[in-house]
């Protein structure tokens, strides 16, 4: 188990392993780092970082729950480099870390090597928000992992075809912490009233200026071909605004895929072998 400390003293967990080209992996909104469990296997050549964002799985969670925001994020992300002594790092950001590789890009472009963003764009499809806001903040219905995989089927069957009971079950380990009174969220419940309280504080910002700060970097686009989240349409207009970029469509895929299928890995090494 390894630990940072950020410039406003919070403690980061993160997993540091393999060797080779560095490759920093950012999860989604409510996971954590062992969101990258089923790409793992297949970058072992690489050296692998996760890390779990402030608030989720074992970081400190922050007395302010504004602090639950992508800017923050990105600069706990820009503090793990530094703390590790990387100067330029592949990125593979997932939803919302794919959020926070374009916020790197506008910010720290000379840090990052490559990026690959999983079913995320500039324009996010409110359909897919709505749907995230379903359940974030909420503790789990289900009380054992079990219980909890069946309801994952059950729920994401539409949008992931096919996919075994077994995945779920490797999937509910990974999002909920079994404790002696069922189970429960591996992030901060308070992460949905930062959310919420955002919104209304300032509106939606332009995200399209952030993605096109990726110009110049070696960049790929992995979508869910039932994605909820990354629009067609949006992707088009991505390939418009960065000529360089590749992307893949997932079939049986929504939001997110798993980074494991034989697509996704594809681009994936296409893109770390760009660099």
């Amino acid at each position: 188990m390894a630990f940072f400390t950020t410039s406003d003293d919070r403690r980061i967990y993160f997993e540091d392993t393999g060797a080779g080209k560095p490759v920093l992996c950012l999860a989604g909104l409510t996971r954590n780092s062992r969101d990258f469990s089923f790409l793992a296997p297949h970058l072992i050549d690489m050296r692998m970082i996760a890390m779990d964002y402030r608030g989720r799985g074992q970081s400190d969670h922050d007395p302010d729950y504004m602090n639950y925001n992508v800017n923050r994020e990105s600069h706990d992300a820009i503090e793990l480099l530094d703390h590790l002594g990387l100067d330029r790092v592949n990125v593979i950001g997932t939803s919302r870390g794919g959020l926070i590789a374009m916020a790197l890009a506008a910010s720290h472009p000379d840090r990052l090597s490559s990026v690959v963003l999983n079913d995320v764009g500039p324009v996010l499809d409110p359909s897919g928000i709505i749907k995230i806001m379903e359940y974030v903040g909420k503790p789990p219905v289900s009380g054992t992992y079990d219980q909890a995989a069946q309801a994952l089927q059950h729920v994401m069957e539409p949008h992931f075809p096919g996919v075994p009971l077994e995945r779920w079950r490797q999937q509910a380990e990974i999002q909920f912490e079994e404790t002696s009174d069922g189970l429960a969220l591996r992030y901060d419940p308070a992460l949905r009233t930062a959310l919420l309280e955002q919104a209304t504080a300032g509106g939606t910002p332009d995200l399209w200026m952030f993605f096109e700060a990726l110009q110049g970097i070696p960049t790929g686009v992995v979508r869910g071909a039932n994605s909820d989240v990354l629009g067609k349409d949006t992707l088009t207009e991505m390939h418009n605004r960065h000529p360089g970029l590749i992307s893949a469509e997932i079939p049986d895929r929504g939001h997110a895929p798993f980074l494991d299928e034989p697509q996704s890995l594809e681009l994936i090494h296409k893109v770390l072998n760009a660099t």
